[in-house]
């Protein structure tokens, strides 16, 4: 079995604490056709380069009951610029169009198999995973980025095409796990696509 969850797995549940105060579980977004949850944090370079491009994917599919979930699952003992009070202070300045949650056990991440930061999850109206992978093809500077994959699937579940290409590798800093070195991943951990 590979680390990563594969095309056509099931959303697992969750039940875990958000910046605004509330706990969400996935039963929170059932009003939504797709639910897109992704894997992130507050002091990635390419999480913080592409944040505006993932608010722009966001807003733009809004109003076609696309919802974004953003989990942070870094461990505050590696950075602790990730811990929830940084989280929360994020939120209060970006204003982020996602709800955004804290995985501080960091049972999430390894049971969808999160291998970066950020690394995009989407799930079709059955909560059936249609793509994996990243976003963009260059989320450190996106002024150099000449795909968005992200974009792309959403458009082509819109409207009713399968997902052309549904598995790329996410591009960023690897998921900081708690008691690890801070380029540890776990062994069975690789590129979804070679």
């Amino acid at each position: 079995m590979s680390f990563t969850m594969a095309i056509g797995s099931k959303a697992i549940d969750f039940t875990l604490p958000a910046t605004d105060g509330r706990k969400y579980s996935l039963k929170d977004f059932d009003e939504s056709d797709i639910l897109v949850v992704f894997f992130t944090c507050n002091h990635c370079p390419y999480v913080i380069g592409s944040d505006e491009i993932t608010r722009e994917t966001a807003e733009k599919y809004m109003d076609e009951s696309v919802r974004f979930v953003g989990i942070n699952s870094n461990s505050k003992n590696t950075y602790s610029d990730d811990d929830f009070p940084h989280m929360v202070e994020r939120m209060e300045k970006y204003n982020f169009p996602w709800i955004y949650l804290y995985d501080e056990s960091q049972d999430i991440a390894k049971v969808y198999g999160a291998l970066r930061t950020p690394h995009f999850y989407v799930f079709n109206t059955k909560r059936e995973l249609v793509y994996t992978g990243r976003a963009v093809d260059n989320p450190k500077d996106t002024s150099k980025m000449t795909v968005n994959d992200l974009d792309r699937a959403l458009s082509e579940i819109i409207s009713g095409r399968p997902v052309s290409v549904n598995v790329t590798n996410p591009l960023g800093c690897n998921v900081k796990w708690d008691g690890q070195d801070a380029h540890w991943m776990p062994p069975e951990a690789c590129d979804l696509v070679l």
